[in-house]
């Protein structure tokens, strides 16, 4: 198994990476860029739209590993309709309501899909308001996931970490067995995580190349499946641990904005990691920072996982990592450290 996954990673790792390279030169030759506006957290023209490398590579190592059932078929169609729309919104733009309506049926069709027994909230909520509420907070973590690509390196390193995160608690826990774990859960998180790192490759800072919506809304779709599948098997506590940054980070945003009264699906740069990008850190320090952050909500999933530490504490665990981070990002810059040049 072990010689399996290395190789589903180093082919995907090597697909993402090619692929984003070829991607680079088509976009930049077909000047489909991204231009920096007041809004913007870059300063200079850049392609955009090298999602469409990272989410082939990965669909594709999907198919191969795992997509002969109907559910994960339906997941890797959808995936490519989301892909497709996405991109005609980098290229000309589209109104929220037909991205939101798609993204909603979409995740529809993916929950109506589970049989019956399969419960999100573990059989805290009848089926009916399970399936909604699995539809609503999986309808977020897109558009969240969306939303927090603004600066080099962000989603990448989130997505490694989550997606890492879930390969690796699949490998403490076993296939099977109690946790019911689906069987291509590991190697659909591994794929994912490896085409995350070689899309990195690129969109480190400073960034060559953008993923672009064309990544950005199929990536949170599909990593916010892998995270209904983890939580059906029982694996709620990792599921909410994972990506707790992101998912604290725009919660709170959203919130602020809307208490604001402001228009929360315009763009802005209100987010923890961009202000602390306007206050002075470069975006490597931020994605950094990050990263280090996630390596901790990783730790503490894993923990969780496998009865090391109980739910309240490991809970408790990622909201202190979590607003450590956040008061880092506040704070942070004030310090005058890890400036960009």
């Amino acid at each position: 198994m072990v010689s399996g996954w290395v190789l589903t990673f180093a082919v995907v790792l090597g697909l993402s990476w090619v692929g984003t390279g070829a991607a680079l030169k088509i976009l930049a030759r077909r000047a489909v860029l991204d231009h920096p506006n007041e809004r913007s957290s870059h300063s200079r023209p850049t392609p955009r739209g090298g999602g469409v490398a990272v989410v082939a590579s990965i669909l594709a190592a999907w198919a191969a590993t795992g997509g002969g059932d109907d559910t994960t078929t339906l997941v890797i169609l959808i995936a490519l309709g989301l892909g497709a729309l996405s991109f005609v919104d980098d290229l000309r733009g589209l109104p929220p309501l037909p991205r939101f309506g798609t993204q909603l049926i979409s995740v529809g069709a993916v929950l109506a899909a589970l049989p019956d027994g399969a419960l999100v909230f573990q059989g805290l909520l009848p089926l009916g308001l399970d399936r909604l509420a699995a539809a609503l907070v999986w309808l977020w973590f897109i558009n969240l996931y969306n939303f927090m690509d603004g600066i080099d390196g962000i989603t990448g390193v989130e997505t490694v970490c989550v997606a890492g995160g879930l390969a690796g608690i699949m490998a403490l826990v076993g296939q099977g067995g109690e946790a019911l774990v689906p069987h291509a859960l590991a190697p659909h998180a591994l794929a994912m995580a490896a085409a995350a790192l070689g899309f990195l490759a690129w969109n480190w800072h400073p960034a060559r190349i953008f993923m672009g919506d064309v990544g950005s809304v199929p990536l949170g779709f599909l990593l916010g499946w892998l995270l209904v599948q983890a939580a059906v098997a029982g694996l709620w506590v990792p599921a909410l641990i994972l990506p707790a940054y992101y998912l604290a980070d725009a919660s709170i945003t959203l919130l602020r904005r809307l208490l604001r009264g402001e228009k929360v699906w315009q763009a802005h740069r209100e987010h923890f990691y961009q202000k602390a990008v306007r206050a002075g850190w470069s975006h490597a320090t931020v994605s950094s920072l990050i990263l280090a952050a996630n390596l901790g909500l990783v730790g503490l999933a894993g923990a969780a996982a496998v009865g090391a530490a109980g739910p309240v504490p490991a809970l408790a665990g990622a909201a202190a990592t979590v607003a450590a981070l956040l008061a880092a990002l506040t704070w942070g810059p004030r310090l005058g450290a890890g400036r960009a040049a």
